[in-house]
């Protein structure tokens, strides 16, 4: 009788980890990460004459992507934006916190299709900081990938994401730099 019990108890123990371990490889089966992206530049200008090209959510004309800016709610609170980029593509976004003293511009994607951004769930913000009659602006976002399962088609992976709104933050920043040195 003890021989069954232990067979028994044997058994149960084998079960108990064999489950444990097929409900452990399912916690790994997840989906997308959060990626992150921050680009910097240095404007020779200072921090005023930048956020004066920059201040304004209604206005992106600033960006060489950028074709036109429709938006209702100026600065203010859950102000919206579209933005029609010169490929066609459009996104609609919603501004989340603005702070004009601390120069810096908050906002979220509500609506774009991943063919025009491979995005999903992207907030961003946008702040200029003197430094010493210069300024730095620094744009940086955080954003799931396009395709929000596990096994993304390559043009809807992270890679793509990140490169993406590395792509458009660099290229932005850069014709800032331009606009602002009067170049």
């Amino acid at each position: 009788m003890t021989f069954v019990l232990a067979r028994r108890a044997f058994a149960a123990a084998a079960l108990s980890l064999l489950s444990a371990g097929l409900l452990a490889g399912q916690a790994f089966a997840h989906g997308p990460s959060r990626q992150k992206v921050v680009e910097k530049i240095e404007i020779n200008a200072p921090a005023a004459k930048v956020w004066e090209i920059i201040g304004n959510f209604q206005n992106m004309s600033w960006h060489p992507d950028i074709a036109k800016t429709e938006g209702t709610g100026d600065n203010g609170p859950d102000a919206k934006r579209k933005l029609t980029l010169k490929n066609g593509g459009v996104i609609d976004e919603t501004l989340t916190k603005y702070d004009a003293e601390g120069k810096s511009i908050s906002y979220k994607i509500d609506a774009v299709d991943v063919k025009v951004l491979p995005v999903n769930n992207y907030s961003s913000t946008i702040s200029v900081k003197d430094e010493g009659g210069k300024s730095v602006v620094e744009w940086k976002g955080a954003f799931y990938r396009g395709f929000m399962n596990n096994d993304p088609p390559p043009e809807l992976s992270d890679e793509a994401g990140v490169k993406a709104v590395s792509d458009i933050y660099k290229s932005g920043l850069a014709a800032l730099k331009a606009k602002a040195e009067g170049k």
